[in-house]
């Protein structure tokens, strides 16, 4: 945990200030998401359960992209940075710093809910942190696929699952489509998160972001779980990295394709007065068009 402490800091250091709020808002989203997970399963169902993990990390999404939304666009996200790339959102040469933050945000948060619930983890498996079993506490962190499901169904549901996350995201920032007032967003994309995982969880959990799952991982493989988090799941590590990333590019596509471009012409001046009314959490003047928070609009 010293050689930690001193290297994240060090990391974090070389980042420009955007970025590490990106850092910042990761960091925050799986301390308290995954603070819920550790919560209930190391209490054994005392102190909370599925659904009490489905609101929380969706509350912790929310809380994450009110504290980042203002500076760094509150992407939380590799497959949403991804996708704001391939539509022209986010500059190409953003994006490998962007997932570097996110890392680095998701490694410092599971480190950060190790260290709070240490004890409990010493007295829930008897100071022995194992992947399978009875007394399992790696999923606390990252996602496993449940006994039944394939490579090939846990990828499908991957990209499904992000695909919807991401056309509903589109959605909810889009000024010429029926968006929430400003301000309310997130709450938005809380309740967006609450859905999915209530609905489409139960084969892996519902990972959808790459960073909420790799940077974990990692954690736990060099913080006493060892190598088997990679081996574990027939090597399902890969499925929540890949996955998410096409399936946001796809809901991402059909979103612009089925939906953005047949908005109706808007009157002179009355886009202007939309963007103005429901511009999302925007973060700074920037001289590159349509790089607004979570998503952007770019009308040619």
């Amino acid at each position: 945990m010293y050689a930690f402490s001193c290297t994240v800091p060090a990391a974090w250091l070389l980042l420009p200030a955007k970025h590490r709020t990106a850092l910042n808002e990761l960091l925050l989203f799986m301390m308290l998401g995954c603070g819920c997970v550790g919560q209930a399963v190391l209490s054994r169902g005392v102190h909370g359960g599925p659904m009490t993990v489905s609101v929380g990390f969706a509350m912790a999404v929310t809380i994450a992209v009110y504290v980042s939304g203002g500076v760094s666009g509150g992407h939380i996200n590799p497959a949403v940075s991804l996708a704001m790339c391939v539509t022209g959102r986010l500059r190409w040469t953003k994006l490998p710093i962007y997932i570097l933050a996110q890392l680095l945000g998701a490694f410092t948060g599971a480190a950060a809910v190790f260290g709070i619930y240490y004890d409990a983890f010493m007295e829930y498996s008897n100071g022995t942190l194992e992947v399978i079993g009875p007394n399992a506490t790696a999923h606390i962190f990252a996602t496993y696929p449940a006994p039944y499901l394939s490579l090939t169904n846990g990828f499908a549901d991957q990209v499904m699952s992000t695909a919807v996350l991401l056309l509903a995201i589109f959605a909810i920032f889009d000024s010429r489509n029926n968006s929430v007032p400003k301000g309310l967003e997130p709450i938005a994309v809380g309740l967006l998160i609450t859905v999915l995982t209530c609905s489409l969880g139960m084969n892996s959990g519902c990972a959808m972001n790459p960073a909420r799952d790799l940077g974990p991982r990692l954690f736990t493989a060099i913080a006493g779980w060892g190598m088997e988090v990679f081996t574990a799941g027939n090597n399902w590590w890969w499925v929540p990295i890949i996955a998410p990333m096409l399936g946001g590019i796809l809901g991402a596509v059909i979103y612009i394709a089925f939906i953005e471009i047949h908005h109706a012409d808007s009157e002179p001046g009355e886009e202007n007065d939309m963007h103005d009314k429901y511009e999302l959490t925007n973060m700074e003047n920037s001289h590159f068009k349509g790089e607004n928070p979570y998503i952007s609009q770019v009308h040619s």
